[in-house]
């Protein structure tokens, strides 16, 4: 059951969507910086002082077929709340339709990556989220990567901003089965450089999931683990724009407005849009 929020473009009815979002405002498995179960309707917020015509991708996002179903009603149980989402999200995409939650934590991006497992995943992450259980629970927000590579399978997943992992995760044999592309690399070798190698590598389809803390906390303070010397949000972008065709599913997770400034929210609208406008554009 959903509520009734709605982001301020989305004036499609269900039926006729093609972009459904949804958010859930989950986050009781975060360990340092509560709070991200108030960003779904922050984001809301947010976006309303962006404007309705992107004169980049030449789109008028009223006129697309986006609705916005709400904020999904949750339990305090991290694995229920899994669950759900994954029985949600099954009936959006048997429907055809691209799932874009906004988040809450990360560990819900598992149930949404459930319903996917033929395809390949993009993560946007200051950490390797590589731990196999956290704080006592498999659906801790620091367990995600591992969570993923249970569904995809080794050469599927690519990290991109890594800057924090734990000596437990780095020692683990099945570190390697997951493409970590720290955020020095990134500035090394430039984002085209990244986005060439992932594109020889990457499999089918994608699901593009973006935990805030892999931007720099410069220019996204409001979230719940921040880590120094992060991606750029254009770098962010520069992926979003380059394989938008191929995402099937979208999400933005561990945005925290109790230690935001606005910006954060803000970017994490115009993330939403830049997805949408991308994959119009590329139509």
């Amino acid at each position: 059951m959903f509520s009734h929020r709605k982001i301020a473009d989305a004036q499609a009815s269900y039926e006729d969507a093609k972009y459904v979002i949804f958010g859930v405002p989950f986050d009781h498995t975060s360990s340092f910086r509560r709070g991200s179960r108030l960003a779904p309707d922050s984001i809301r917020v947010a976006y309303d002082n962006l404007e309705s015509f992107d004169f980049q991708y030449k789109v008028n996002y009223p006129d697309l077929p986006i609705c916005d179903i709400g904020d999904l009603y949750v339990e305090e149980d991290p694995e229920e709340v899994v669950n759900d989402i994954e029985r949600s999200v099954r009936h959006i995409a048997d429907d055809g339709k691209v799932p874009i939650m906004l988040g809450g934590e990360h560990s819900l991006t598992t149930g949404l990556i459930r319903n996917f497992p033929e395809c390949s995943m993009i993560i946007i992450d200051a950490h390797s989220d590589f731990r196999n259980e956290y704080m006592g629970s498999k659906y801790n927000h620091a367990c995600i990567t591992r969570r993923a590579l249970e569904v995809l399978g080794e050469g599927r997943i690519f990290s991109v901003g890594t800057r924090s992992v734990s000596r437990e995760e780095y020692e683990d044999p099945d570190f390697s089965k997951i493409r970590y592309f720290s955020a020095n690399e990134v500035r090394k070798k430039g984002i085209q450089e990244v986005i060439e190698e992932i594109g020889k590598k990457v499999k089918g389809k994608i699901y593009f999931s973006i935990d805030m803390d892999g931007i720099d906390p410069s220019e996204a303070p409001g979230v719940g683990t921040p880590e120094p010397y992060g991606i750029s949000s254009t770098e962010v972008r520069s992926l979003i724009n380059h394989f938008a065709k191929r995402i099937i599913g979208f999400d933005i997770v561990e945005m925290t407005p109790v230690y935001d400034n606005g910006n954060t929210s803000m970017l994490a609208a115009k993330f939403v849009q830049d997805f949408i406008g991308s994959k119009e554009r590329q139509a």
